[in-house]
């Protein structure tokens, strides 16, 4: 469990180019709680629907963390909201209850969670008609270790290192016990081995923005010999895009549009052309794309370079046709499928330089989401018995619904 005054979070940030991106040393921040006296129980999850701040993490290893296994407390420490509003409404609350299993499920310590823009949109009840019921812990992405399984788990066991989204449909009854927590319950199918040469952190970095990349690409038909088009190709879904349209899907051409100091960052995952959108506009360019993939809010805008028969992609703002929007599913096959590329160092998580925010700065953190200015991901991490971390993850410049 978090001793309450050792929250200790380690800030890092990597704008570096590949191969590898390279993350900085982090430093640490000892900073202590104050504890709630109340004790929160929480309801189990309700029914799915669809619907991120990165950082760094040094874990311990698989088998000390599957030494803890048969000592799992029913209590635990959590971030917790119990009316929807401003970031006032977060409260640290050291009485919450562990998370019942369910069949299909596993438990997993949390060693590092993920803060993505629906975070606070879902917080200020943006879809509270569909959201599951009060009080809420926030939080999508996780990395950590499994120290329990339901009976109708197949694959994973007891000392497993993974990581995911752990709500499978992140805008309709997403579950009550997110990740910025010491424990969280997932669904089997929602989670994927963590890769071998990432940390918690970065892999906390990664699933649902990575997810939303790959979706986005695939309901395109994007393949191989095709020419696409990023809009804010610097940020979590951006810079994901680029990789994988590049280096997965094998793209003959990418574009990208970022400001002027993150060019060389754009040119560094894959990009062939950088455009800065301070001093040119996109749309003003003699060539046309198969797919433009707008990570921004700007489809009107998008739909002038995209080649007749084309697709436009848009995960926010106004949609014009042909473009169109989608809410990822997650899904934990999908990282499956993308663990070779980051294991080999083909893709790689982007961390902005404001992250990681130390777990009792998970109010900062939010405030620093709502700002819309990170580049890649903002990660939060906990070192303390159990390494921690929260990840804020932007989509470019979006906010959390228009990010889906």
């Amino acid at each position: 469990m978090l001793a309450s005054t050792a929250s200790q979070l380690r800030t890092f940030h990597s704008l570096s180019p590949l191969p590898p991106l390279t993350f900085s040393s982090p430093f640490r921040l000892s900073l202590s709680f104050r504890q709630s006296k109340r004790k929160c129980t929480l309801q189990a999850s309700v029914p799915p629907f669809p619907l991120r701040v990165s950082a760094s993490s040094q874990a311990a290893p698989a088998s000390t963390e599957a030494a803890k296994a048969s000592s799992v407390p029913s209590e635990m420490k959590a971030w917790v909201y119990g009316e929807y509003g401003s970031v006032d409404v977060l409260k640290f609350d050291s009485n919450v209850s562990v998370p019942e299993v369910k069949e299909d499920q596993v438990l997993i310590k949390v060693a590092a969670a993920a803060l993505n823009p629906v975070d606070f949109k879902r917080r200020q009840g943006k879809f509270k008609a569909t959201d599951s019921p009060l009080p809420t812990v926030p939080g999508y992405d996780v990395a950590g270790v499994v120290v329990k399984v339901g009976s109708q788990v197949k694959d994973l066991k007891v000392g497993d290192e993974v990581y995911g989204d752990i709500h499978e449909k992140a805008l309709e009854g997403p579950k009550q016990f997110g990740s910025l927590a010491e424990y969280t319950a997932i669904e089997e199918k929602l989670l994927a081995p963590k890769p071998k040469n990432l940390d918690f952190v970065q892999a906390a970095a990664l699933p649902l923005a990575i997810e939303t990349a790959y979706e986005g690409l695939e309901r395109t038909g994007f393949s191989a010999g095709k020419s696409i088009l990023v809009l804010n190709g610097a940020g979590g879904v951006g810079s994901l895009v680029i990789q994988l349209a590049k280096h997965v899907f094998g793209a003959s051409r990418v574009a990208a549009t970022s400001s002027t100091g993150k060019l060389e960052l754009l040119k560094n995952l894959g990009a062939d052309l950088a455009i800065d959108y301070t001093k040119e506009n996109f749309e003003d360019l003699s060539e046309k794309f198969d797919v433009v993939y707008d990570a921004i809010g700007q489809c009107e805008r998008a739909v002038k370079v995209v080649k007749e028969g084309g697709s436009v992609v848009a995960l926010t703002g106004a949609v014009t046709p042909p473009g169109f929007r989608f809410v990822v599913t997650s899904n934990g096959a999908v990282l499956k499928k993308l663990n070779p590329f980051l294991e080999s160092g083909k893709v790689k998580p982007v961390i902005d330089p404001k992250g990681p925010f130390p777990f009792n700065q998970v109010v900062e953190a939010f405030s620093y989401i709502e700002t819309n200015r990170a580049t890649g991901k903002i990660e939060s991490v906990s070192s303390t018995a159990e390494n921690r971390c929260i990840r804020h993850c932007f989509w470019g410049k979006l906010t959390p619904i228009e990010a889906v």
